[in-house]
């Protein structure tokens, strides 16, 4: 019998309410393509109920001391240490990326739960005392109230962590609306958070499709709202709530570009861009999936990267030879193929085909294999487009600023990275940019916990960045509070109509 994922709402698994007749999707296992797991789909009404059970926490849970809430934090941490594992095999069976990286995937989120453990420092306000006559000036941080997160399927364990950690840690709320197509990770989460003794309410986790999103959006006692997905729907989100008066961060798709330069050592480059494009089957919003080549070594940066794909051991996510598994959908796959298919009508040269690939033993799973095209033209769909998948664009420039201009072109702005020797080259780089996160012969730069994460342009829409001081800023707002107390022995001062002196 297929499993059912249900609702978590107000500290329990809660059932579709209209039963069997309510809407469910279905959940596949990408290796097989076999449908093996339901997952109810929220109406109007169960996200209402979630945002109610949260409004109710909050009104204890807003004002409970910083001890208890990193007290349960603590034992989440624990919790989801000792779960690790079976949190990336959910993550493997639903997602269908290899357990290694989805155990890196689970270490990566655990980072937030550290930062969100040591909050008390990031919550410390400040203090003023005498800018006039006996008055002191203290800004304090204090929690929105119910806050929602929208997470995508590429990371389901990963960028709840990115959010709900933070925000209960100020002593907000959270509603939870995971990726309907691998909603396990966030269901186990809950029920860590539950037996870490977070009280009902606090957590809630809503499933299903834009019937529950618009719903989040447009709610009156949800306060902000966090996202992580494509730059359409980015814009949607961040259009749509702050269209209801909703503070928002809203992250967006990638176009993420890896600089390489005549004296980068080359062997190191073409690791790194094997690995940073074809890990997690290229479904990362900071996966490199253009190497711009810089001057002459085109050919020979090519030809490494080739020999070192075709290498690339694909199978199901559960076998330890595997280093790449499949795509989420099979519609995915097809969709991520058409830009391999139309690539050489469009002038690039086809290196690699990786379309057409299986597996022998699991032929109807979501199969494609790795591609490489080379010579592309910054005209073409390959280029342009997100395409969220195991194609990598090799561009070629004659100089460093040729390079760096074709980059900054990109609507595009969340993460890149430049290979080199040259310390200042790098220097320059990382000043001249415009993207939001930089690695110097790091293909991947995502900040760790206590730095915070987002892109420019395109690929961010809001004030603020997810984790780290951002995190703790978007999940809090300031107040100022002016005091005077004045001394026993003085008479009052009377009435004053004038503008209050701080002189």
């Amino acid at each position: 019998m297929t499993k059912t994922v249900d609702h978590w709402i107000g500290g329990k698994p809660v059932a579709n309410a209209a039963g069997e007749s309510g809407t469910y999707g279905p959940v596949t296992d990408p290796a097989t393509g076999a449908v093996t797991t339901r997952v109810a789909f929220a109406t109007v009404d169960e996200v209402d109920a979630a945002v109610a059970a949260a409004k109710d926490a909050y009104a204890t849970w807003g004002q409970s001391s910083l001890a208890k809430r990193t007290t349960i934090l603590f034992k989440f941490r624990a919790l989801l240490d000792a779960n690790r594992d079976a949190i990336a095999e959910l993550i493997t069976a639903e997602h269908g990326k290899v357990h290694s990286d989805a155990l890196g995937e689970v270490a990566r989120g655990l980072e937030i739960v550290d930062l969100a453990c040591g909050i008390t420092v990031q919550l410390k306000g400040e203090l003023s005392t005498e800018v006039a006559s006996r008055v002191d000036v203290a800004s304090i941080r204090q929690p929105l109230g119910v806050v929602a997160g929208i997470t995508p399927f590429n990371f389901p364990a990963m960028v709840p962590m990115w959010m709900f950690p933070i925000a209960i840690a100020c002593g907000n709320t959270f509603v939870l609306k995971p990726s309907e197509k691998d909603p396990s990770a966030a269901m186990k989460l809950a029920e860590l958070l539950a037996e870490a003794g977070l009280p009902d309410g606090v957590f809630n986790v809503v499933h299903g499709d834009k019937v529950a999103v618009d719903r989040l959006l447009e709610h009156p006692d949800v306060a902000a709202v966090s996202f992580v997905g494509s730059t359409p729907i980015a814009r949607y989100i961040h259009t749509t709530a702050a269209a209801h008066h909703k503070r928002v961060q809203a992250l967006g798709g990638a176009k993420n570009h890896m600089l390489v330069l005549p004296d980068a050592d080359l062997d190191a480059a073409a690791d790194a861009a094997v690995s940073a494009a074809y890990g997690s089957a290229g479904e990362r919003c900071m996966a490199i999936s253009a190497v711009v080549a810089v001057g002459a070594i085109g050919d020979e940066l090519v030809a490494k990267i080739r020999e070192r794909a075709e290498k690339i051991k694909i199978g199901p996510g559960d076998d330890p030879a595997s280093e790449m598994g499949p795509l989420i959908t099979a519609a995915h796959r097809d969709k991520v193929a058409s830009y391999v298919h139309g690539a050489a009508a469009q002038g690039s040269e086809v290196v690699l085909d990786g379309t057409g690939y299986t597996v022998e033993g699991h032929e109807d799973g979501h199969w494609i294999g790795l591609s490489l095209l080379d010579k592309v033209p910054t005209t073409a769909d390959a280029y342009r487009d997100e395409i969220f998948g195991p194609v990598l664009c090799v561009l070629r420039v004659e100089t460093y600023e040729e390079g760096v201009a074709l980059i900054n072109a990109s609507p595009f702005g969340n993460g890149t990275a430049i290979f080199t020797r040259d310390g200042g080259a790098a220097r320059r780089f990382q000043l001249e940019i415009e993207a939001g996160m930089v690695g110097v012969n790091v293909p991947i730069p995502v900040p760790v916990g206590y730095h915070s994460f987002g892109g420019w342009k395109d690929s961010l829409f809001g004030d603020h960045h997810v984790y780290g001081n951002d995190g703790t800023h978007f999940y809090t707002r300031g107040k100022v509070v002016t005091t005077r107390w004045p001394d026993p022995s003085e008479a009052p001062s009377g009435v004053d109509l004038g503008f209050p002196r701080n002189h």
